[in-house]
């Protein structure tokens, strides 16, 4: 089985908190980093690898509710 890169962010904490959230969802995921750790707090960046199975599922449930609605009407 493949893994891909669903998302990079610019801190391992995020990539953390992703993972969760897709571990609740009994989907399997993994966090490869990305580079050194920075200065001032800002933590290292980091990829979260999910299979390429659950590619659609991880990303619906990462989603932000704008995105979902993005080709909705605002209109009752």
């Amino acid at each position: 089985m493949s893994w891909i890169t669903l998302k990079t962010t610019s801190a391992r904490w995020e990539a953390e908190l992703m993972q969760q959230v897709l571990a609740a969802h009994e989907i399997p995921s993994r966090i490869i980093d990305l580079g050194v750790a920075s200065y001032f707090g800002q933590g290292s960046p980091a990829a979260l690898l999910v299979k390429n199975s659950d590619q659609w599922t991880a990303l619906l449930l990462l989603s932000s509710p704008d995105e979902e609605n993005l080709g909705a009407s605002d209109h009752p």
